[in-house]
C-alpha cells in the first residue's frame, strides 16, 4: 500500500485514483463506496473510507451531485418536531431514507409560511432531491407546483393541500374521531364536547367532519358551544379544562384533538378535584407512546403515523428512481384503543 501525506494541503489535491491505486480497486468501487451505495460488499466500503479518512480525502458531495444529478439530500419540514406525532412519523421517515443511504435536512415551520417557503428555496439552491412536509397552514397549490416544476418532488404528510397533484399519506381523521365519539356514545354519554383544532387544516377540519358524523348518526344534537377550537398542546389543554368544567351544560365526556390535548385536560380536570375516566371520560387521538402511561391510561385512536412516514418515504424514493407515482391521498385506517380514561357518565 502505498503511503500518503495527511498534511491538509497535500490531502486537498488527493483524488479518487489515488486511494483507487492504494488499495488496489476501481475508481468507480471508490466513487460508489464515498456515496455510501449499496453495490459495494460493506467490508470494501468500510476499508475506503476509513483510508480516506486516514489521508485526510473529503468526499465533495456537490462536486458528485454534477455528475450524477443527484444530491442525496432529501428535505423533511412540519409544524414542529417537539410534537411526538411528528417525531415518531420522522423516525420512520429516516429509517426509510437511510436504507438508500440518502441524508435529510430537517425544518420547523410552526405554522409560518415565509419560514416554510425559506427552507424550499434553500432546498431548491442546494438541488435536494425531493420534499417531505406537512405542509403550513395556508400553503397554497402554487407553492407546490413551484418546487415540482423546478425539479423537486414533493410528498405530503398529514394535512393535504387542495389542488395539488401529489401523493399524500395521512390518517382518516374523519372516520377515526368517529370511532372516538361512537365510543363514548356506545357508554351512554349524550353531552360530549370536542375539544381543539382548527378549520384552517384538513385534519382539523376532518376531525370534527368525524365528532358530528357519530353525534348526529346517533341522534344527539350538536350545540355549536360544545366545540373548543384551537387547543393542540398540553398547556392549551390544560387552560380548556376551566372553559370545559364551567360549561352550563355540564359535559360528561371531551372528545380531544389530540393525545397532547387530552393529557392537558386530564391534568386540569384533577386540578379541579375530579377524576378522569370516573367523573369525566376523556379520548385522545393519535396514540403516542406517552398515551399508554399517564395516569389514567389513556383512551385513544392510533393513527398509523409511523406507517406515514414510511410510505411517504418509500414514495419519495420511488419517484427519484424514475418509477411513475400518481397523486392523490392514501388514508391509514386508524384503530381505537380503550383503556382507563373513559367509563359511564357520572353526573356533576
Amino acid at each position: 500500500m502505498k503511503t500518503v501525506s495527511r498534511r491538509g494541503s497535500l490531502a486537498q489535491k488527493i483524488k479518487l485514483s489515488t486511494i483507487a491505486e492504494a488499495l488496489g480497486v476501481s475508481t468507480a468501487t471508490v466513487s460508489l463506496a464515498l456515496r455510501d451505495s449499496p453495490l459495494v460488499a460493506d467490508s470494501t466500503r468500510d476499508r475506503i473510507k476509513e483510508y480516506a479518512r486516514e489521508i485526510g480525502y473529503i468526499y465533495n458531495r456537490r462536486a458528485a451531485s454534477l455528475r450524477t444529478s443527484r444530491s442525496g439530500i432529501v428535505g423533511v419540514v412540519v409544524h414542529d418536531i417537539m410534537n411526538p406525532f411528528f417525531a415518531e412519523i420522522l423516525r420512520s421517515i429516516e429509517t426509510e431514507l437511510d436504507r438508500s443511504r440518502q441524508t435529510f435536512l430537517l425544518s420547523n415551520h410552526y405554522d409560518k409560511l415565509d419560514k416554510q417557503r425559506t427552507f424550499l428555496d434553500t432546498l431548491l439552491q442546494l438541488g435536494a432531491d425531493g420534499v417531505i412536509m406537512s405542509p403550513a397552514i395556508g400553503t397554497p397549490a402554487e407553492d407546490i407546483r413551484m418546487v415540482e416544476e423546478n425539479g423537486l418532488p414533493a410528498v405530503l404528510i398529514a394535512r393535504s393541500v387542495p389542488g395539488a397533484d401529489v401523493p399524500v399519506f395521512r390518517g382518516d381523521d374523519t372516520f377515526g374521531t368517529a370511532l372516538a365519539t361512537n365510543h363514548l356514545i356506545s357508554l351512554g354519554h349524550r353531552r360530549i364536547v370536542m375539544i381543539g383544532g382548527t378549520d384552517q387544516t384538513s385534519t382539523g377540519r376532518d376531525r370534527y367532519q368525524g365528532y358530528l358524523n357519530a353525534m348526529q348518526n346517533a341522534g344527539l344534537e350538536v350545540r355549536p358551544d360544545w366545540r373548543i377550537p384551537g387547543p393542540r398542546t398540553k398547556q392549551a389543554g390544560f387552560e380548556a379544562s376551566q372553559q370545559f368544567l364551567a360549561h352550563k351544560d355540564k359535559p360528561t365526556a371531551a372528545v380531544c384533538w389530540n393525545d397532547l390535548v387530552a393529557i392537558g385536560l386530564m391534568n386540569g380536570i384533577y386540578r379541579a378535584g375530579l377524576v378522569p375516566g370516573v367523573d369525566i371520560s376523556v379520548t385522545g387521538y393519535d396514540d403516542l407512546e406517552e398515551a399508554a402511561i399517564a395516569t389514567p391510561a389513556l383512551t385513544t385512536v392510533w393513527n398509523g403515523q409511523r406507517e406515514v412516514g414510511r410510505r411517504a418515504a418509500r414514495t419519495l424514493l420511488d419517484r427519484l428512481n424514475g418509477i411513475e407515482v400518481h397523486g392523490g391521498q392514501e388514508l391509514i385506517r386508524p384503530e381505537l384503543h380503550v383503556r382507563q380514561s373513559t367509563g359511564k357518565p357520572v353526573e356533576r
